[in-house]
């Protein structure tokens, strides 16, 4: 029995750590098994092995015990056997040492009656020894006389992760450790370091008394911004997106999220941000130096207060020029061709291009992107064609657009104004043609687990706009639009997903307003169950938009093996020119779910009620 003293430390047993343990140990018994001369008659031995212990040790000693792993090997004989039989207590009592049972009763023993041997390994760990005390020391923390905050220490020891009356595990042990320093170093303390950690377990009371030394080491600054590595393209590509002024505090976060940014442009392959540490140690030997001349009063003290550290930009220009060529298929728009031009650098801008073709979408589109501004402005022009063939209705559409978009991927805004003609053609009518000056704000807040393949959260978008200059307008009108997507956790293995989109247009006469600006529904992201855009306005055996629209859907997903799910959903929904007339139509129907390393993939067999008809649908991701 061990009584109130301090134990060997114990690193914690990761799944390979132990694999990498036991195979050592295999490797010793096969040293032993080969050294000794066998008897000549002797046969190798087929066992089975039965462990009796709580679910957790049960795992931990299958993949560790010597039995185990030798188990079904030809080198094993009868003798060899009972000798591991002989090894495995004080094997078990050695891993289950590391999950916090230190007075386990652990008995091993070996049953040859039967035709197969089997080894049996009872295990009853006892008490776990629980966390007594937490002694956590905080060294060089103290902030300094000019514009240093005082360091949250009690913040600090609430975030430590192994209270008072938790179970003392080594991995729980060594975890809580590596979180700690981890918190320290992310901000203003990056040199911080563990100088003391001990831990004294008295398994007579079940206790273990934990102490940790943490030392902050030097107060860091950001300096100025360094740029390596930019050839081609204006340094505004990456100082305008630079949030970090010199003088604030060191941040990790500050950093990453700088690095993320520079990233998103497009412009480079790589980006790393760091800083430049020299400065750290131009420090440390100023203060070696002291040391050594301490006994001379007149040699000049190193200067105190925080160490400043110049922030390091490393980027790997993309190509210039880029081109892209794909091919694709959709339920909503069918078998889709695309070839894109990229070019980063045109007077200063970068230029994009794309010339897209679907079966019922054709569209040409070029662009040009301003770098981000000081202010976090994004500006872009653009001009393009498209020609849509849906439901009996032909509409051609021309744009010239300017659009400003700023914010973050969770708060993002953009206003959008916009120079459309548009012809629009329907089978045993007159076409019309149509011109506007529509001027559209949109703001969109995300609040996801994740952006890629959410979970949990919301999202939702609203634009607001309208035409309304007497020039080059052929009918004035406004626009409102919202849209929401509410993730929510049901239990252990399903998720719960809510949708929902309304929208109005106010004129005096329809006619003359964009076909692009009034509503339909049906679809992937829509109501399934029906074609795309199919439910809308009649006219003339046509379905058309409307001024109104409503839909709303409700989707049960059941993860039965991540990352393959399925699920179950209920959508309803229609447009109409009145509010009046929006007779809801339903659809609902089974899916299969798999979350791909680009987002959600779904696949659904929808029964459109009004229409009587069970459709296929297929998409990625999710539209927002």
């Amino acid at each position: 029995m061990l009584s109130s003293r301090s134990i060997p430390r114990l690193h914690p047993l990761s799944r390979p750590v132990r694999h990498a343990l036991a195979g050592l140990g295999a490797l010793l018994f096969a040293t032993a098994v080969h050294a000794q001369s066998a008897p000549e008659n002797a046969q190798a031995v087929d066992y089975t092995v039965r462990i009796d212990a709580p679910r957790a040790l049960e795992e931990l000693l299958e993949d560790n015990l010597d039995l185990m792993r030798w188990r079904g090997n030809a080198r094993v004989d009868l003798e060899q056997l009972q000798r591991l039989v002989k090894e495995a207590p004080e094997q078990a009592r050695t891993l289950i040492a590391t999950e916090g049972y230190y007075s386990p009763k652990v008995s091993a023993g070996l049953d040859t009656s039967g035709e197969r041997p089997v080894a049996r390994v009872i295990v009853d760990p006892g008490q776990p020894v629980l966390v007594g005390d937490v002694d956590l020391v905080l060294q060089g923390f103290a902030p300094f006389e000019q514009g240093g905050a005082p360091f949250d220490a009690n913040a600090l020891r609430n975030r430590w992760t192994l209270p008072v009356g938790s179970q003392f595990r080594q991995s729980d042990w060594e975890g809580a450790k590596r979180g700690l320093l981890r918190e320290v170093a992310q901000t203003r303390f990056p040199r911080a370091r563990l100088v003391e950690t001990s831990a004294t377990v008295d398994p007579d009371t079940r206790r273990a008394l934990l102490r940790v030394v943490i030392d902050s080491g030097p107060e860091m600054r950001f300096g100025e911004l360094r740029i390596r590595g930019l050839k081609r393209y204006p340094r505004e590509v990456i100082t305008n997106l630079n949030k970090i002024n010199p003088g604030d505090e060191y941040s990790e976060a500050a950093m990453q999220a700088l690095q993320s940014r520079v990233q998103d442009t497009g412009y480079f392959s790589s980006v790393e941000v760091s800083t430049d540490m020299r400065a750290v140690l131009n420090a440390e030997i100023a203060d070696i130096k002291d040391d050594d001349d301490d006994a001379n009063p007149a040699t000049p003290q190193p200067p105190t207060g925080p160490t400043t550290l110049p922030v390091v930009v490393r980027v790997t220009e993309n190509k210039q020029k880029n081109v892209e060529a794909g091919v694709g298929f959709s339920t909503d728009t069918g078998a889709r061709a695309s070839l894109g031009y990229d070019d980063l650098n045109v007077f200063g801008k970068r230029f994009k291009s794309d010339l897209i073709y679907e079966q019922k979408r054709q569209t040409a589109k070029g662009e040009f992107f301003w770098p981000t501004t000081a202010k976090g402005y994004n500006d872009s022009v653009s001009a393009g064609v498209e020609r849509e063939d849906l439901r009996g209705e032909i509409t051609t559409l021309a744009s010239v657009a300017a659009r400003r978009s700023w914010g973050s991927p969770l708060l993002e805004r953009s206003l959008t104004f916009e120079v459309l003609t548009e012809k629009r053609e329907v089978e045993g009518l007159e076409a019309t043609r149509a011109k506007s000056l529509p001027l559209t704000y949109s703001i969109t807040r995300r609040k996801l687990d994740s952006l890629i393949q959410p979970t949990n959260g919301y999202v939702w978008n609203a634009q607001f706009g309208g035409a309304v200059l007497p020039i080059m307008t052929d009918e004035k009108f406004l626009r409102l639009y919202l849209r929401g997507l509410y993730y929510k956790p049901v239990g252990a293995a399903g998720s719960l997903i809510l949708r929902g989109e309304t929208g109005a247009v106010a004129s005096k006469e329809k006619i003359g307003v964009p076909s692009t600006f009034l509503f339909r529904a049906g679809g992937d992201q829509s109501v399934r169950g029906y074609g795309y855009q199919e439910l809308g306005v009649q006219e003339n055996g046509a379905t058309v938009g409307g001024r109104y629209l409503a839909t709303a859907s409700a989707e049960y997903q059941y993860w039965f093996k991540p990352p393959w799910g399925v699920a179950v959903f209920y959508d309803v929904g229609n447009a109409a020119d009145k509010f009046g007339d929006l007779n809801p139509k339903s659809g609902y129907g089974v899916g299969a779910r798999w979350r791909s390393p680009v987002g959600p993939i779904n696949v659904d067999l929808a029964y459109g009620h009004a229409v009587r008809k069970a459709r296929l649908h297929f998409s990625l991701g999710f539209t927002f």
